[in-house]
């Protein structure tokens, strides 16, 4: 069973950054997407980022150029470098992964991430 662990939320100040992770408990080779999604209070979870398994990558619009998703396939881990983070990133950022050819679905417990002076 695929299991997910997000890390690297926190408070960051606005123009600052952080670099999320989340590490899955089997190899990442297998899936055929890799994917942040984040949920701010009352609104709906978004797609943030996403990469394939041939290493094709996917923005929101509003994140390019200040995000940038890649992958460690030795560490069955990707990451979410942010950059010139702004106060409405503010929310949990969940990794999910797409594998299998049903399509499976598997999701992480979500990091908090907080865009405050």
């Amino acid at each position: 069973q695929v299991q997910l662990v997000e890390s690297g939320g926190g408070l960051v100040q606005p123009g600052g950054s952080l670099r999320l992770s989340c590490a899955a408990s089997v190899s990442i080779r297998s899936f055929n997407r890799m994917a942040w999604y984040r949920q701010a209070p009352g609104k709906q979870r978004d797609l943030v980022a996403a990469i394939t398994s041939d290493g094709s990558t996917t923005y929101a619009d509003s994140v390019k150029g200040r995000f940038t998703i890649s992958r460690d396939s030795a560490k069955n881990t990707v990451y979410l470098q942010m950059s010139s983070l702004k106060p409405e990133d503010t929310a949990v950022y969940y990794c999910n992964v797409i594998f299998g050819g049903a399509g499976n679905n598997c999701w992480g417990q979500g990091t908090q991430v907080t865009v405050s002076s």
